[in-house]
């Protein structure tokens, strides 16, 4: 059973590579990403020094080394968190002072928090003892594949099997590790790495009809969860966890939906959810009765989880209850959090001192989506000195983001220096007017190398040596951030999440999915306006997608009109806004309806 109501998504490459070590202990839940084997590899010799482990290196030439590095990496974080969490439980038996902080941490209603409000004042040491062995449990050590970032890869000139691609390494490093855990499935379908689970014991229940290892897929709508879910069932595999995620309002990498809002998506989820678990599970029994496997008599537990631009305690609760959720997601919030993250103290300051105009949705990302920023990153200022001295492009020193073919047989990373510069000879060759010249190399130039800026705030850290990846930090925080103005510690922040006091001081900090639907108003209005003569499709793309946010729009104004449990205040600020966004609404549909007369 969860301890917590939230969890800590994966953010980045570096900023929760060792969080599990920082919080695991105290129950919290968080997710390290499998992109960067060096960097696990630089942290498993780290937190090997450090807690007395033997280390022996997992070089490149060793075979499978990918896979080794993050499977090694997985099984001492998993070691530490289990030998600090027996240490943190012996602790809190008989020390009274640290049992009531962290009773303190603990949400209001916490089993074991109930408990231990009961009986800590009489109760013995050897009775304490018992209730803690019954209800406190390590936070999972979790891991998130972006499934895109499937690299093939070479030996000697010739192409390896498709199991030594780099998402397929990372999920075989997972699986064949000593955690028991859940793998996150993020950033699109791949069907082949979806096949390649097949081959892996820990995936399919036991006598007991128990997982060793869980799947939980972020979508950022249902009919995305029924594909896949479909797609897994039909594998024999199970969707422990649905995690639903905001597709603008959230950080990193931005998959923005074709106009479907949170809070209906959220409502379509909690109002399907039932018949969506007993549809798959009838596909998911005559898979595993095909595959003469144990087959559960009843459905396995399936989550349902959100996140993406929660940022009160308030929101929090209103999500847990109106949607039924299992846990809520606080990422962003976190970077302002050195005790459970990697990052420097620089760009905390960056962050912390960030107003609403420095985040951005920007275009720096080599994966071809929009990309969540803040204004002034060391890495971002390194790349415009670059630029100005006439070598855009970077060294791609570790070419996790090799997508493109334009000019070459293999794919190179669009921020490369490679690819940059054949780009820009192209465009030299087309004598464009001046402003579109301009245009078209701004666009080519924003590519930044966020695989090496996002690990190395981690290594700034640890005070470990950034010779490969450069001195830039790339970071990726959501927009929610700008409504948060200082460094704060755990306590602090968990208090926060739980309502027991207020690190928000902007004044006009808007309701989540205000927020996220002003985003999405501006998203559509910067497309329509980056495209100069749309065809009959983007027209059709543009009218699907504002139909979807009127739809939206009327949920919302259903849902904030009735009586639910919100404050006066964010009810009728929230009304308001959404006056301001239907007048916006209009005159974008309005746009659109004119395009088709244009068009027909």
């Amino acid at each position: 059973m969860q301890l917590h109501t939230f969890h800590i998504p994966v953010m980045g490459i570096g900023y929760t590579i060792d969080t599990p070590v920082k919080v695991a202990h105290l129950g919290i839940a968080s997710a390290i990403s499998l992109v960067d084997d060096m960097l696990t590899e630089r942290l498993r010799e780290l937190y090997s020094t450090k807690y007395n482990f033997p280390f022996n290196a997992i070089t490149n030439k060793i075979n499978d080394f990918r896979a080794e590095r993050i499977k090694s990496y997985l099984n001492l974080i998993n070691d530490i968190v289990n030998n600090k969490f027996e240490d943190f439980k012996s602790t809190l038996t008989t020390k009274r002072e640290e049992l009531n902080k962290f009773r303190t941490l603990l949400p209001e209603t916490s089993e074991l928090k109930l408990l231990l409000d009961q009986v800590i004042e009489t109760a013995s040491n050897s009775r304490i003892g018992e209730i803690l062995q019954q209800y406190l449990h390590p936070g999972s050590i979790d891991v998130n594949i972006m499934t895109k970032l499937d690299k093939e890869n070479y030996k000697g000139g010739e192409k390896l099997s498709t199991e030594h691609n780099d998402a397929h390494a990372a999920l075989r490093g997972f699986a064949t590790s000593n955690l028991n855990a859940s793998i996150i499935l993020s950033a699109g379908m791949n069907a082949r790495l979806y096949s390649y689970m097949e081959q892996f014991e820990d995936f399919y229940p036991d006598k007991n009809g128990t997982f060793r290892k869980q799947i939980t897929l972020k979508v950022s709508d249902y009919r995305s969860a029924i594909v896949q879910g479909k797609i897994f069932a039909k594998k024999g595999l199970w969707i422990s966890e649905f995690r639903i995620e905001s597709g603008l309002n959230c950080g990193g990498h931005a998959f923005a939906t074709q106009g479907f809002l949170m809070g209906p998506i959220l409502h379509e989820f909690n109002q399907n959810k039932n018949n969506l678990k007993q549809e798959l599970f009838e596909i998911y029994t005559k898979a595993l009765q095909s595959k003469n496997r144990t087959t559960p008599s009843q459905a396995p537990a399936m989550q349902l989880t959100a996140q993406g631009g929660v940022g009160t305690a308030e929101e929090h609760e209103f999500l847990l209850k109106q949607y039924q959720l299992d846990s809520v997601g606080w990422g962003s919030p976190f970077l302002l959090v050195p005790e459970a993250i990697s990052i420097d103290k620089a760009t905390v300051q960056l962050l912390a001192n960030g107003n609403e105009d420095d985040y951005f949705l920007s275009n720096v990302s080599p994966v071809g989506v929009r990309f969540n920023n803040i204004k002034g990153t060391s890495r971002d200022l390194e790349q415009q000195n670059k630029i100005k001295n006439g070598v855009p492009g970077a060294a791609c020193t570790k070419k996790f983001i090799l997508l493109n073919k334009e000019y070459t047989d293999r794919p190179i990373c669009t921020a490369s220096r490679q690819y940059q510069k054949q780009k820009i000879e192209e465009l030299k060759a087309k004598n464009l007017p001046k402003a579109e010249s301009e245009k078209e190399f701004e666009q080519i130039t924003s590519k930044s190398c966020i695989c090496n800026g996002l690990g190395v705030a981690a290594l700034n850290a640890h005070g470990l040596n950034t010779q490969l990846e450069g001195s830039g930090v790339s970071v990726c925080p959501g927009p929610n951030l700008a409504y948060f103005s200082k460094e704060s510690s755990l306590p602090e922040m968990i208090g926060h999440i739980y309502g027991r006091c207020n690190l928000i001081t902007h004044p006009n900090r808007p309701n989540l999915f205000m927020k996220e639907l002003g985003m999405y108003l501006n998203y559509l209005d910067e497309e329509m306006d980056a495209c100069v003569m749309p065809n009959n499709r983007q027209i059709k793309n543009w009218d699907d997608f504002i139909n979807n946010m009127a739809n939206g729009i009327s949920y919302y104004e259903s849902l904030f009109n009735s009586d639910q449990k919100w404050s006066d205040k964010t009810q009728q600020e929230t009304l308001l806004q959404l006056k301001k966004f239907r007048t916006k609404h209009s005159v974008l549909s309005d746009k659109i309806r004119d395009l088709k007369l244009i068009e027909a």
